[in-house]
C-alpha cells in the first residue's frame, strides 16, 4: 500500500500544477492556447508527452514481441513522423493565420458547412484515443491498489483527476503538467531500462535476443497485400494526426513562428527515439520474467508492469508507475481539451451563437460533458487492446479531413466543392472497404485516403476557388 500512497502523492502534485496554472487563465484564448506564450522547451515537452502515452509504454512492446518492429509502423514511428511533418509543412502557415482551432481554418477556407463537418470528424476521432488512456488509468489503479479499486472504478477516479486539473488551467495546466510528467517519464524509464538490461545480461544480450526472435524486421515480408496493409498502418497516425486539434494547440500555443515550427519537429523526433526504451524493456522482460511467454499470450500489455513489480525495488516501482501515469495523464488531458475546444468553437457556437458571451464557462462545462462521454465509451469498449483503440480512432481524419487542410494551405484552386468531393469520396470508399469483403484486398483507410485526394483534386479543378491562398506570406 506504500506504493499506492506514493502514487496518490504524485497525483496530488499534478492537481497542484492545475491550481497554479489557473492563475494564468484570464480568458478563452489563455484556456485554449496558453495565451500563445509557450517557449520552445515547453512546446517540445508537451508535444513529446502527449504522444508518449499508454499505448507507447504498454502496447508497443507487446506488438513488437508479437510481430517485430513492422507492427509498430503506426505508432510510434508513424505518429512521431506525423509531428515532424506538421513542423516542416504546416506549423508556420497555420501560425500566421492566428486561429483558435483547426476548425477555424476550414471555415475561413471553405465556409461554415465544411467547418462543422470536419470538426465533427475530428471530435469523433478523439473518443478512441481518450478512451484508451482512461482504460489504461483504470488498469494501473487496479494494480496499484491490489484490486481494492476495480478497473471500472479506476477509470472513474482517473477521469476525475485528469478532468479537474485540465478544467482548472486548460492548456496552461497541460503545458506545466507535461513538463513535470516528461521529466518523470524520461528519468524513471531510463533508470529502469538500465537495471532491466543488467538483469538480462547486458544490452548486448537483449539485442541478441531481439535478433534471435526476429524482432528487428521493420518492413513487411510477403505479397502486395502485406505491403498495402503496412502502408495503411503507416499513414493512419502519420496523416491522421496532422488535422488534429491537440497538435494544432501545441503549434498555436508557441510564442513565435519559429517555436511553432521547431517544437513539433524536435518533439516528434525525440518521441521516435525514446520509444526504443519500452521496446527494450519488453525484450528484457521476456528474458527475466519466468511467466513472460504466458503473459504475452494472454495479455502482452501486462508484461512490463510485471517485470517492474517482480524484479525492481520499491523506489523503482514508484518511478515506473509515476512514469506510466505521466504518460497516460499527459495524453488524456490533451485529448480531452482538444475536442472540447473544437466542439465549442466550431460546432456549438454555430448552433447557439450566444455561447460566445460565456465562452470560458462553456468550455469548462463542455470538458465535463466530453469526459463523461469518453468514460461511458471506455466502459463499453473495455477489453479492447489499447493500441487498437488508438489506431481505429485516427482513420476518420485521414479520410475526411487531411486533404482539405493540406491542399487548402498549398493550392490556390482548392475549393469548397472540392472539399465536399474529398470528404464524400474519402468516407464513401472507406465505408465500402471497411464493411465489405473488398477490404481484404485494399485496406479501408488507404483506399479512403487515395479517394479523398482524388476527389479534392478533381472537384477543385472542376469548381476552382478564386479566394487568396491563406498563410502563404510571412508574418508581419
Amino acid at each position: 500500500m506504500l506504493l499506492a500512497l506514493l502514487i496518490c502523492l504524485y497525483l496530488g502534485v499534478t492537481l497542484g500544477l492545475g491550481l497554479l496554472a489557473q492563475r494564468r487563465v484570464k480568458n478563452a484564448r489563455d484556456f485554449m492556447l496558453a495565451g500563445q506564450q509557450l517557449p520552445l522547451f515547453m512546446v517540445v515537452t508537451t508535444s513529446f508527452a502527449t504522444w508518449f502515452a499508454s499505448e507507447t509504454l504498454l502496447g508497443v512492446p507487446a506488438k513488437v514481441l508479437e510481430g517485430g518492429l513492422a507492427e509498430t509502423v503506426e505508432d510510434p514511428y508513424g505518429a512521431g513522423f506525423g509531428l515532424v511533418l506538421v513542423g516542416m509543412f504546416f506549423a508556420s502557415r497555420l501560425y500566421r493565420l492566428r486561429l483558435l482551432t483547426i476548425g477555424d481554418f476550414y471555415r475561413r477556407r471553405y465556409g461554415q458547412g465544411i467547418e462543422v463537418f470536419a470538426s465533427t470528424v475530428i471530435c469523433l476521432s478523439y473518443l478512441g484515443w481518450v478512451a484508451a488512456q482512461i482504460t489504461a488509468l483504470g488498469l494501473v489503479l487496479e494494480v496499484l491498489t491490489q484490486g481494492f479499486l476495480s478497473t471500472a472504478d479506476g477509470m472513474v477516479v482517473g477521469t476525475v483527476v485528469v478532468l479537474i486539473y485540465t478544467a482548472l488551467g486548460g492548456m496552461w495546466s497541460i503545458a506545466l503538467a507535461d513538463l513535470f510528467q516528461m521529466t518523470v517519464m524520461v528519468l524513471g524509464l531510463t533508470v529502469i531500462a538500465v537495471l532491466a538490461g543488467q538483469s538480462a545480461g547486458g544490452a548486448e544480450a537483449v539485442w541478441a535476443e531481439a535478433q534471435h526472435r526476429d524482432l528487428l524486421r521493420f518492413f513487411p515480408e510477403g505479397d502486395v497485400t502485406a505491403w498495402l496493409a503496412w502502408i495503411a498502418a503507416a499513414i493512419t497516425l502519420m496523416i491522421g494526426s496532422i488535422p488534429q486539434q491537440d497538435v494544432f494547440q501545441r503549434v498555436m500555443a508557441a510564442r513565435d513562428e519559429r517555436t511553432a515550427r521547431l517544437g513539433p519537429i524536435i518533439g516528434g523526433s525525440a518521441y521516435m527515439a525514446f520509444a526504443a526504451v519500452p521496446i527494450f524493456l519488453g525484450v528484457a522482460a521476456m528474458m527475466v520474467v519466468p511467466s513472460a511467454e504466458t503473459l504475452l499470450a494472454e495479455d502482452g500489455e501486462q508484461l512490463i508492469p510485471t517485470l517492474v513489480l517482480t524484479t525492481m525495488p520499491l523506489a523503482l516501482q514508484v518511478l515506473f508507475f509515476g512514469a506510466l501515469l505521466s504518460a497516460i495523464m499527459s495524453t488524456a488531458s490533451a485529448t480531452l481539451l482538444a475536442p472540447t475546444t473544437t466542439l465549442v468553437e466550431n460546432i456549438l457556437m454555430n448552433v447557439v451563437p450566444a455561447v460566445a458571451q460565456h465562452r470560458l464557462r462553456v468550455l469548462r462545462w463542455t470538458l465535463v460533458f466530453f469526459a463523461l462521454a469518453v468514460l461511458i465509451y471506455a466502459r463499453a469498449m473495455e477489453g479492447t487492446p489499447i493500441y487498437d483503440l488508438v489506431g481505429k480512432a485516427y482513420q476518420f481524419p485521414v479520410v475526411g479531413a487531411f486533404w482539405p487542410l493540406a491542399l487548402g494551405l498549398y493550392w490556390a484552386k482548392a475549393s469548397r466543392k472540392g472539399a465536399l468531393c474529398s470528404i464524400g469520396a474519402g468516407l464513401g470508399v472507406w465505408g465500402l472497404l471497411e464493411f465489405t469483403a473488398y477490404g481484404l484486398v485494399m485496406p479501408s483507410v488507404l483506399g479512403g485516403f487515395l479517394a479523398g485526394g482524388l476527389g479534392m483534386v478533381l472537384g477543385s479543378l472542376r469548381w476552382p476557388s478564386t479566394a487568396p491562398l491563406p498563410g502563404a506570406s510571412p508574418q508581419a
